[in-house]
């Protein structure tokens, strides 16, 4: 490893690796070092997640989700293309199952219009049988943008973009201290080595905010995890696409949904429960020390109290079977107990403020003049992940100007 570097950037997720490339495009001369402390890049939320190229519909027109999702939505299809990496415009259906919610659907479709996302259309229930033929809702939402990828081979294209234009990528580098003083920001990893930068971008996921208070950072938001477990279909011949419920509003997860993916399995879920670890991807796992901070922080503690009942609700989806097919036969009546098969888990780095509000666009933060943390990167990140990218490089080249 060089213990000296122009750019350092903490992780090796989606956005990491994109913020590389994309300052290495602008400065091909730059140094940049990226710090990852596991054994490869891409290993937790970047590795973990669904696969699903976003279209823009769900967010607050003008946020930053919106804007990003929608050009990043074409920009992932291109990438892919261009570094021939599967990737497949199936499209998916929102699905209203009861008259009231209709008229979230129908927002939901102003919203995708507002923001700029092509060729959504409402449905009827015939409409919606014609395309999923086992699917059942009084109207539904086609957005023909979603696809569907594998954001683990983006990463792996991204880093050898890193590595081609000179850049260092260092696994089993945690970083453990960042010190911001006299011009340069100096680093320390658990094996001991000391690294020294004239910037640092902390793109940390699951560790956001605690990498960002090691250089000054705010204390808010706090990362509180939720884990999200997905079951297999056995019968895939009864799902097309993508099916997606109407969201609540209130919350910021999707509910439970069917998701095709490359190798055209079908992915149910995912539940929504609050995990014991940040990196705890099995219903026991448990880190002691993280379990006790988040039931510590203030924010957990309103957020738990407002949404015990749903809290309670994805519960038991994910300790029941019976609860789990339920929902799901919302969609596809035929579903039957032998259906699920068990899948894989992924967990998600939820920001949340003091006073118990979810964080829900992205959010970064500038502590001194050196250092760069993203805070809050959650879905639809990975299909933004080029313009967020953008964005970073732009404040990365303020920071140098000054």
């Amino acid at each position: 490893m060089s213990s000296l570097a122009d750019v350092a950037i903490i992780g090796s997720g989606i956005i990491g690796l994109a913020t590389g490339r994309e300052l290495l495009r602008r400065h091909p001369d730059l140094h940049i070092l990226v710090l990852e402390k596991e054994f490869a890049v891409g290993q937790h939320q970047t590795g973990h997640n669904s696969g699903v190229i976003h279209s823009g519909v769900y967010y607050a027109p003008g946020s930053l989700k919106a804007q990003l999702c929608v050009e990043g939505n074409q920009e992932i299809y291109d990438f892919c293309a261009a570094r021939g990496i599967p990737a497949e415009r199936c499209g998916k259906v929102i699905v209203a199952s009861s008259e009231d919610e209709v008229p979230r659907l129908e927002a939901l479709h102003s919203r995708g219009v507002a923001n700029g996302v092509k060729g959504t259309r409402l449905l009827d229930s015939d409409e919606l049988r014609r395309i999923e033929p086992h699917c059942v809702g009084v109207r539904a939402l086609l957005v023909p943008s979603t696809g569907i990828t594998d954001y683990r081979l983006i990463t792996e294209a991204l880093a050898e973009d890193v590595r081609a234009g000179g850049g260092e990528i260092c696994t089993n580098s945690r970083v453990t201290q960042v010190d911001e003083r006299n011009g340069e920001v100096r680093m320390a990893t658990a094996s001991g080595e000391k690294v020294e930068a004239g910037q640092v971008i902390v793109c940390a996921g699951l560790y956001s905010d605690t990498v960002a208070r090691m250089s000054g950072g705010d204390r808010e938001p706090a990362i509180i995890p939720f884990r999200g477990d997905y079951w297999l279909l056995r019968r895939r011949e009864l799902v097309r696409q993508l099916i997606y419920p109407v969201p609540d509003p209130a919350l910021p997860f999707l509910g439970v949904h069917f998701t095709r993916r490359l190798d055209d399995s079908i992915w149910l879920g995912p539940n929504a429960v609050f995990a014991f670890a940040r990196e705890g991807y099995g219903r026991l796992t448990t880190n002691p020390r993280e379990l006790l901070g988040a039931l510590a922080h203030p924010g957990f503690r309103r957020l738990a109290r407002k949404h015990w009942r749903t809290g309670l609700g994805e519960f038991a989806r994910d300790v029941s079977h019976s609860a789990l097919l339920k929902d799901l036969r919302r969609y596809v009546p035929e579903l039957q107990h032998d259906d699920l098969l068990p899948g894989p888990s992924g967990v998600r780095a939820q920001a949340v403020s003091a006073d118990g509000a979810l964080v829900e666009d992205f959010v970064f933060e500038v502590p001194g003049a050196r250092v760069l943390n993203v805070r809050n990167a959650p879905s639809p990140a990975a299909t933004c992940s080029f313009g967020i990218a953008r964005l970073i490089a732009d404040r990365s080249d303020e920071l140098a100007a000054r």
